[in-house]
C-alpha cells in the first residue's frame, strides 16, 4: 500500500474557504476503486492547517487518482487560499491494525 501525507496552510482569513475546497473533492474521490482511505484533518491547535492522510491500493491506484479531472481541478480551486505550496510526503505501509 501506498501512504500520502499532504499538509496545507491557509493564508490568513482563507481558512474556511481552504477548508470548503479541500472537503469537496471527497464525494468523487470515494467512487475511486484503489483508493482506500482518503480523509481531511484540521488542526486542533492552527485552524489554518489541514492534512490529507490517504491510502492507496497500489501505485496504479495513486496515478489513476493524480489523473483525475477532479484532482487536478482541485489545485486551481484551492491555490487562492494558500499560504505555501502543500507539504506532500509518500510513504511504504509497513505495520497497521485495520479494526473495520
Amino acid at each position: 500500500m501506498i501512504v500520502i501525507v499532504a499538509t496545507f496552510k491557509a493564508k490568513a482569513g482563507m481558512e474556511k474557504e481552504l477548508e470548503e475546497g479541500l472537503v469537496s473533492v471527497v464525494p468523487d474521490v470515494q467512487q475511486e476503486e484503489g483508493t482506500l482511505m482518503y480523509t481531511v484533518h484540521k488542526s486542533k491547535a492552527d485552524p489554518g492547517v489541514f492534512m490529507f492522510y490517504e491510502m492507496y491500493q497500489d501505485k496504479a491506484a495513486l496515478e489513476y487518482h493524480s489523473s483525475t479531472p477532479h484532482f487536478k481541478a482541485l489545485f486551481g480551486k484551492i491555490a487562492p487560499y494558500l499560504e505555501d505550496q502543500p507539504d506532500i510526503k509518500i510513504f511504504k505501509d509497513i505495520a497497521s491494525i485495520n479494526r473495520k
